[in-house]
């Protein structure tokens, strides 16, 4: 994965996303089990998030692990643009289109079912790309005996999104999480333990001149 990821980093190296370009890296990698069996770890019971480069700050590259039928909710991206690359298998992608309206949580009335804008399933080193101006998508892997493996690309990271209910257009907030780092294997009640510190700190005024 190291060549594609130096090259990533170069295209990065400005503020500047040229999504022809970052599609045309990824078509040109072609998937090789051996760059990316490390980082590709399962869960029996949730897809999982594997993070592979942090790319100076600028963009996470991480892989995502789907058991047989395994899906993810409805939801946006932040803002951001989402790249996604098959590795292996086969993943559904069905796109939405935002709801008309911002449904309260405690409201009594129920909202519209999302409109569904369409479906598309990409094979091994197929590459789409997403991004909220389009609309809101979910993925999934079709397959009721095999395991898919996706690589994705965020840019700009984060480190929470929207899901969305398709029979109201309700959404809540979630935070996302890594099912690993680097190839390893993290503590992910942890790492939200540290990140809800770090956001409680509070920097104190120097008492010195």
């Amino acid at each position: 994965m190291e060549p594609l990821c130096d090259r990533l980093r170069t295209i990065f190296g400005d503020d500047r996303v040229n999504v022809d370009e970052v599609e045309h890296v990824l078509s040109q990698y072609k998937s090789n089990e051996a760059d990316w069996a490390k980082y590709a770890m399962f869960d029996d019971h949730k897809y999982t998030r594997n993070l592979v480069d942090k790319g100076n700050g600028k963009y996470n590259l991480m892989i995502l692990c789907w058991g047989p039928g395994m899906g993810s909710s409805i939801h946006d991206h932040t803002d951001s643009h989402c790249f996604v690359k098959i590795l292996q298998g086969t993943l559904l992608e069905t796109r939405y289109e935002w709801p008309e309206a911002k449904p309260d949580e405690d409201a009594s009335e129920e909202g519209r079912p999302m409109a569904e804008i369409g479906r598309t399933s990409y094979e091994m080193n197929g590459v789409t790309y997403m991004n909220d101006t389009i609309g809101l998508h979910r993925m999934e892997n079709p397959s009721h005996t095999e395991g898919t493996v996706s690589l994705h690309l965020y840019i700009p990271a984060f480190d929470h999104c929207q899901m969305f209910d398709a029979r109201t257009g309700r959404r809540s907030t979630c935070q996302v999480t890594f099912w690993s780092e680097f190839g390893e294997k993290i503590d992910v009640r942890q790492k939200i333990e540290e990140r809800k510190k770090q956001k409680q700190v509070v920097v104190q005024p120097s008492l010195t001149s």
